[in-house]
């Protein structure tokens, strides 16, 4: 569904109201506020629409590319909800998934934060970015969930990794980690190269909310941002031969 940004309220689907945990999952890697990062209005309106239906406890997850602490982030982008645990990808536990296609495309395994498997509803929320003509949406928000003790730190570093190629690892962490809604924060579109803080801003005053892929799937066709994971999870999906 697409809402213009001053007209959204977040209704949550049914499946929220019975969930014991709800986690969100930011754009938080940095102190930049939005939208560069997800901005602490649209988080708070998903969270009041949570409460509205659910006392569900509510996690913010968010991790950091060089595996800095993400608390002082959370504080600066002024992520102070009452009764909402604040959670650090690096202080938690970690366990190894499995990615359950026959044929993985890129990574057969996962190292990933325990309490994503503990969640019974997951949501990533982002701002709409295009990085080097490519897109960063509600899938490729997911890559912050891995911890960059395990693959930082791993022999090759993050490069090994995206050496494999960036989009069938994103590709892989879609199935293996199955967000049950992706929002895209698009009141803006964020162009840039490098340094997000040196981007062009583009007004499109909307919000993407669905299923992650529907999202990311109607945020490339509307708005014309390339994202070629996409076509790699569509024929991974068909069981065709994507390598």
């Amino acid at each position: 569904m697409i809402f213009e940004t001053d007209k959204f309220i977040f209704e949550p689907p049914p499946a929220v109201s019975v969930a014991r945990r709800v986690l969100i999952k930011p754009d938080a890697g940095c102190l930049s506020p939005y939208p560069v990062t997800t901005s602490r209005e649209i988080l708070a309106t998903i969270i009041d629409g949570i409460r509205h239906v659910s006392d569900a406890d509510i996690i913010v997850l968010e991790g950091t590319h060089d595996g800095d602490p993400v608390a002082p982030i959370y504080q600066t982008l002024g992520y102070d909800f009452p009764r909402v645990l604040m959670l650090d990808v690096k202080d938690c536990i970690w366990v190894e998934v499995d990615n359950p296609l026959p044929k993985p495309l890129a990574v057969p395994a996962f190292w990933v934060p325990n309490v994503i498997l503990s969640s019974d509803y997951l949501i990533s929320v982002t701002p709409l970015k295009v990085a080097r003509d490519k897109g960063n949406l509600s899938i490729p928000n997911l890559m912050s969930l891995l911890p960059s003790k395990k693959y930082a730190e791993a022999e090759g570093g993050w490069e090994a990794l995206y050496g494999l190629g960036i989009d069938k690892v994103i590709a892989d962490l879609y199935f293996t980690l199955p967000f049950d809604m992706g929002i895209i924060e698009a009141n803006q579109k964020l162009t840039y190269v490098d340094d997000p803080t040196e981007g062009e801003l583009e007004e499109t005053g909307k919000i993407f909310v669905g299923d992650p892929l529907q999202v990311d799937c109607e945020v490339s066709e509307t708005l014309g941002v390339r994202a070629d994971y996409l076509r790699l999870i569509k024929l991974a999906e068909s069981g065709l031969d994507t390598i």
